[in-house]
């Protein structure tokens, strides 16, 4: 995919999941970007084109639900060695159907590189989850170890704020014997998505993890390794991003946020409209994210909002043992 067909898909993007009449009433919940049917023990996720920055959904971005959902995807198969995770169905490019979890109360987030929200309270004296670094470090600069920064996951329209390894077992919210598992899968799959970006000429930068339980399993869920999830740079030979002298080409939303703080909005009052050229730019960090992580041309899903509302309601009546005809 070329980006002059971008603005061609401007008018089709998915905002949200608008189910036929003849399904019943499923519980549906939405999140920031994704929706999500309940069917009892087993879900539908279905990944709009939403995006969200500082924790508010601000508007939508061509093509944006297909590449988080198929790049999960690709990510999921290439860590299912290490952990689990709660795919049961791909159901199309946009959805799949997974299981239902007891989903761990914490979003893991595991960092490479001193950059984003840490720079900014590294800047300001203030620890990073916790943890105290050491004076003297740079913006950009890459840490010895990756570094574990975990943090709480609020209800919606409430900020996430950072939470230290303690407090997440002192407080109750995980056992320190699932903390200990869950920190080192997290350390393990950022190990594995290094590698693989590396391949492609990009530097995994940050990204953060859920996890979830079911019958006495640990699983991987949600999304993976993605551009709202993660952070990536395009890497330079023999270059270190710290003295650089100019700031790394990236491939995430990172471009949008940056874009917004340029404006002085940080997630507090009535966000700046967002015109059509920062949605394309920002779309197409997505589809190069893509492209250069797998290794394929994208090829946008042709399937328009009705069309993917009636399939999700068919896979929501067989679920019910009924066609959508037994539901009128």
């Amino acid at each position: 995919m070329d980006r002059k067909d971008l603005p061609a898909h401007l008018g089709r993007c998915l905002e949200h999941l608008d189910l036929p009449p003849g399904c019943g009433e499923p519980r549906v919940y939405r999140g920031k970007v994704r929706d999500v049917v309940d069917l009892g023990r087993e879900i539908l996720i279905t990944t709009t084109d939403r995006i969200s920055a500082f924790d508010r959904v601000l508007t939508t971005l061509p093509c944006k639900g297909q590449v988080l959902n198929t790049l999960s995807l690709f990510w999921f198969r290439n860590t299912s060695d290490i952990i689990g995770n709660h795919l049961l169905e791909e159901v199309s490019a946009r959805t799949i159907r997974a299981a239902r979890c007891d989903v761990v109360p914490v979003e893991v987030v595991v960092r490479g590189y001193l950059t984003g929200s840490a720079w900014r309270d590294y800047e300001k004296g203030e620890p990073v989850s916790g943890i105290r670094l050491p004076a003297g470090m740079r913006f950009n600069q890459r840490f010895e170890t990756p570094l574990l920064t975990p943090s709480t996951k609020e209800e919606k329209g409430l900020h996430d704020r950072p939470i230290s390894g303690e407090e997440i077992v002192s407080s109750g919210r995980v056992e320190r014997k699932l903390w200990e598992r869950i920190k080192e899968t997290a350390l393990a799959l950022f190990r594995r998505g290094t590698e693989i970006a590396g391949r492609n000429g990009l530097i995994l930068v940050d990204t953060k993890y859920e996890f979830g339980a079911r019958a006495g399993a640990l699983l991987l869920v949600d999304e993976v390794h993605t551009p709202d999830s993660s952070r990536y740079w395009h890497a330079v030979t023999g270059e270190d991003p710290s003295r650089a002298g100019k700031p790394p080409r990236e491939l995430d939303k990172e471009h949008l946020r940056q874009w917004l703080l340029a404006r002085g909005w940080k997630g507090d009052g009535e966000p700046p409209a967002i015109p059509d050229e920062v949605r394309i730019e920002t779309a197409w960090k997505y589809i190069s994210a893509w492209q250069t992580i797998t290794g394929r041309d994208f090829s946008p899903d042709t399937r328009g909002a009705a069309e993917e509302a009636a399939l999700v309601a068919g896979k929501i009546m067989a679920a019910r043992g009924a066609s959508p005809a037994d539901g009128r």
